[in-house]
């Protein structure tokens, strides 16, 4: 016998004298992606159901009542037609479109100005896809259009950013790296100030950073790292940072992973990571304040030794 789908209905009444409740409930629903099936009664997918158990206790608190039942689709008629109100299809469509005309405008557009829509898009993007449950050809094609946003914005904030290579990444002996003057593009932005960073911490303790005007200027002594004839770069689908990470042995460190991936996304999109939208709200502002290459990586240094204690923690929250 097929098995359908499985939904949550919520079911609920508010107080009618209180039209602030109603709104805020309204706004908390619509959020979560809630289908409405008639006034009162709401649908998702049992598959999220984070925090529906929490807002029918408050929505009696309130003085409302709420119920919630989950239930299997009849038959295929009425699965085909409840999951067809959770098609997104349009939404990214008028995104993509949105994106795609505001890709257009950034030439003559201030950093504060680009970072300012990055952070828009980015949220923009991850609040749709955080709420579509079933993920269609639509979806693929927003993140594509999001991702070549993505890629355009970062090229303006950091001229000379590095192309991809192809091939294997090899393990590398860290005792051969130790005490050495490393080079990268001045006016770092995410996957340079992460990598400068990831060195100083676990590769090279005694490292001292050169910034480079030019990417050709990089002398022969230096151990070049994120542009194009650097000794690290990105490698297939792998950012910098990634790619440093894996040469010596130190992705697996606990958080690591969790920290790859905000960079992966701020860097070239991907992965939708929570943390990486105050991550870059806190880099352009310290760039907004004029700090020098030097002082941006003692500042966000700190910045990245939080957040690496973050994702572990979170690791190992998540292996209970």
């Amino acid at each position: 016998m097929k098995k359908f789908s499985d939904w949550l209905l919520l079911i609920l009444t508010l107080p009618t004298d209180n039209a602030t409740a109603r709104m805020r409930y309204w706004r908390a629903l619509k959020a979560m992606g809630c289908a409405v099936l008639r006034d009162g009664a709401y649908l998702l997918p049992h598959t999220a159901d984070d925090g529906m158990a929490e807002m029918c206790d408050s929505i009696g608190t309130a003085g409302g009542t709420a119920y919630l039942v989950r239930f299997a689709s009849a038959d295929q008629a009425q699965d085909e037609e409840f999951r067809s109100l959770f098609d997104r299809t349009d939404d990214y469509a008028n995104f993509r479109r949105s994106t795609e005309s505001i890709q257009r405008t950034l030439a003559g557009l201030r950093v504060a100005d680009i970072t300012k829509l990055l952070r828009k898009t980015r949220k923009e993007f991850e609040a749709l896809a955080a709420i579509d449950f079933f993920p269609n050809e639509a979806s693929v094609r927003a993140r594509s259009a999001w991702e070549d946003f993505v890629q355009t914005a970062e090229a303006m904030l950091s001229p000379d950013e590095p192309h991809s290579s192809v091939g294997d990444i090899r393990l590398l002996d860290l005792a051969l790296f130790q005490g050495r003057v490393w080079a990268t593009r001045r006016h770092m932005w995410v996957d340079r100030v992460a990598s400068a960073w990831l060195i100083k911490r676990f590769i090279d303790g005694e490292a001292r950073f050169i910034w480079l005007a030019s990417p050709d200027k990089c002398p022969k002594h230096a151990v070049g790292f994120d542009f194009d004839g650097a000794a690290f770069s990105h490698v297939n689908d792998r950012v910098t940072f990634e790619v440093l990470a894996v040469s010596f042995g130190v992705d697996s460190e606990p958080g690591m992973t969790g920290l790859a991936n905000l960079v992966h996304s701020l860097d070239v999109g991907g992965l939708i990571v929570p943390e990486a939208a105050g991550f870059e709200a806190v880099m352009t502002g310290a760039r907004e304040r004029g700090l020098g290459d030097d002082e941006l990586l003692a500042e966000m240094s700190r910045v990245l030794d939080s957040l690496l204690a973050h994702f572990a923690a979170t690791g190992k929250r998540a292996a209970k």
